[in-house]
């Protein structure tokens, strides 16, 4: 029988108040959606069947988790097996040209020029002031093909940045055009965790093997043609995300999830927001915005040497200058101690139960771990680790203590050294 504790530090069964706890969290996230009727995405049905809770998330209906899975046991089996995840919500685009790598250039962060055709980069798109955007992953699939994947919940922005670039270099005279994709179209799976892509490899006509982090091809899966794999992921775990025709996406699902191929499983929303956390992973809209730099929210990495030498994107001379002079806050990780109310969005941190000195913008339950973790700004002086500081949760103070992070070790496909 399959055991699905042995790679993580958890120890006992998953209690119901860890379960209660981690869901509840989720639900509050999701609980301020828009009044229009949400979207659905192209496995909707599939969703239904297989015991989905759906909820509207960034406008789209889709699984929180389903009915043969806790939130915590689908975590786990993530980290210990593997999991697909409906990601079709997301934004994919394609942008075409000669000139199309100095065009995304024109708006975000990342060193496109440098990369090498068939690889990637996380970046993030920029405003003048130097916050972001968004935060985005582009693969250079050749010298004048680009394929970008963003949040759902930027999709207005992002759409009009990227045309708005586009628009400008084609007034120039410039060769550039770019091609949102409808989800209703094209679809997007996340198969994570230590087995995903061995399972996936049974479906694939390419062998898989050299298809390292951040790079990207085509194939044909489980006799779909057209599709994109990606070596990437929002988990930690090693994995890809499939770009599939939406109408034959149903089709890769269940081949996926066929037991004479593997043991793959579904997993919702609920168990990717605790993946990422544990990964120490960002989410738009609580860990950065129009408001955070990459400076400030500990992700200077991805403002690439080549481009701050250059110092031609959006917010640049700002970025520049915090990297020159320092910056009064910080993103952190913080790990409570037992006994600890879950510290969640918008949780007041303080120095001695005494000063304000910064604030929680994501926080859950780790399965892993089996304590309370979280991430927030904090000031530029407190933020060594193993700083001790206090949440205030409902009136009440919670120790805690300034973390390395990812919480726990990420296990991406690099190539050997």
């Amino acid at each position: 029988m399959f055991r699905i504790l042995s790679r993580v530090s958890f120890r006992g069964n998953p209690s119901t108040s860890l379960q209660r706890s981690i869901s509840t969290g989720f639900i509050r996230l999701v609980a301020a959606g828009s009044n229009q009727e949400p979207s659905k995405t192209a496995l909707y049905e599939f969703h239904k069947s297989h015991g989905g809770k759906l909820v509207d998330f960034a406008g789209y209906w889709l699984p929180v988790q389903y009915s043969d899975l806790s939130i915590i046991k689908s975590h786990l089996y993530t980290r210990e097996y593997g999991s697909i995840f409906d990601v079709s919500h997301m934004l994919q685009t394609y942008l075409r040209g000669r000139d199309v790598i100095s065009c995304f250039e024109s708006i975000c962060t990342a060193d496109i020029k440098g990369l090498k055709d068939g690889t990637g980069s996380l970046t993030v798109f920029t405003n003048s002031q130097g916050g972001i955007l968004d935060d985005l992953i582009v693969n250079r699939v050749s010298a004048d093909t680009l394929y970008v994947v963003s949040n759902a919940s930027r999709k207005d922005v992002d759409m009009a940045n990227m045309s708005a670039a586009v628009a400008a270099f084609r007034a120039q005279g410039k060769d550039v055009s770019v091609e949102f994709l409808p989800s209703e179209e094209q679809s997007l799976l996340a198969i994570q965790g230590p087995h995903a892509v061995s399972v996936l490899k049974k479906l694939c006509t390419k062998n898989l093997d050299q298809l390292y982090f951040m790079n990207t091809t085509t194939d044909t899966i489980a006799g779909v043609e057209g599709c994109r794999i990606t070596r990437c992921g929002y988990t930690g775990e090693d994995g890809v995300e499939v770009s599939i025709p939406s109408a034959k996406v149903s089709e890769v699902a269940s081949a996926l999830l066929d037991p004479k191929v593997g043991n793959l499983k579904l997993a919702g929303l609920g168990a990717r927001d605790s993946l990422r956390m544990e990964a120490g992973l960002c989410l738009y809209g609580n860990d950065i915005d129009e408001s955070t730099t990459p400076v400030e929210a500990a992700l200077l990495w991805l403002v690439a040497k080549q481009r701050r030498a250059e110092n031609n994107f959006p917010g640049s001379d700002v970025i520049l200058k915090q990297i020159k002079n320092g910056v009064t806050r910080r993103r952190v990780g913080f790990k409570m101690v037992a006994g600890s109310a879950p510290a969640r969005h918008h949780v007041e941190i303080y120095d001695n139960e005494q000063h304000k000195i910064g604030e929680v913008t994501s926080g859950c339950p780790s399965p892993c771990l089996q304590q309370n973790i979280a991430m927030g700004y904090i000031r530029e002086v407190s933020k060594k680790i193993g700083t001790e500081v206090s949440f205030k949760v409902r009136d009440k103070f919670y120790h805690s203590h300034v973390a390395k992070m990812p919480f726990v070790q990420t296990h991406y496909y690099q190539p050997p050294k």
